[in-house]
């Protein structure tokens, strides 16, 4: 079956001021994100890609752009179900006070059970992005063929919930995956299992050096943070 690359849409001004941007209209990709998208045509260079799927939000559109100016080809699909998670009411609130909410606890510890107020659950939101991925897989396989690879530019945690699919994680685990903005993750699907090929790769170690203000909660950043400093 078709292998997929999924990107997370470069930096974002929500990512920058600490803010869970959810489906916020209006947030771009700040300064450093922009330049994330505009590397993105070299590092994908040597990749055919047979198509396109986008998220319908903003940050995810110009993640894509230098990309598709680079392919003027390459068909561009927007797909409603890879969208970011519905975070109903904690949409637009500043993650440093959404720390002190009860729910928080569940979402970093009991993902299945956590259910926004005002907005969607956490199962859901996994749910709608793997039966898009299914469907896509088998989209492109039959119009491409079973060696074809395709690109979807999706959200921090709709990656990191495909990706604990494809590894047969419970969404209880999934807080342990991360995915720097504009990141590369590749996984191939087969008939027997899915292989995770990459995993928020940036090709940038600078996430790895020591940070002025280390956390050592181990609370996961819910959205999927804004990578180095």
């Amino acid at each position: 079956m078709a292998t997929l690359i999924l990107v997370r849409h470069g930096r974002s001004t929500a990512n920058t001021s600490g803010v869970l941007a959810g489906r916020t209209p209006g947030i771009a990709l700040d300064d450093r994100g922009a330049a994330q998208a505009a590397a993105l045509p070299e590092r994908l260079a040597d990749v055919p890609l047979a198509a396109a799927v986008t998220s319908p939000l903003q940050r995810c559109r110009e993640t894509l752009r230098p990309l598709l100016d680079a392919r003027p080809g390459l068909p561009l699909h927007v797909e409603d179900r890879i969208n970011e998670c519905d975070y109903g009411d904690w949409s637009g609130r500043k993650l440093a006070e959404l720390g002190d909410e009860p729910l928080m606890e569940v979402v970093q510890g009991h993902a299945s059970a956590a259910a926004f107020p005002g907005g969607e659950s956490m199962r859901a939101m996994q749910n709608r992005a793997v039966e898009a991925v299914r469907e896509w897989n088998a989209r492109v396989e039959a119009e491409h063929g079973e060696d074809a690879t395709y690109l979807m530019c999706s959200h921090g945690d709709i990656v990191k919930a495909i990706v604990a699919d494809a590894l047969g994680l419970h969404l209880d685990l999934f807080q342990r995956i991360h995915v720097d903005p504009c990141s590369v993750t590749a996984i191939r699907y087969t008939r027997l299992r899915p292989f995770l090929l990459r995993l928020g790769d940036t090709g940038d170690f600078a996430g790895f050096a020591p940070r002025e203000h280390p956390g050592g909660s181990g609370a996961a950043e819910v959205g999927g943070g804004a990578g180095a400093p």
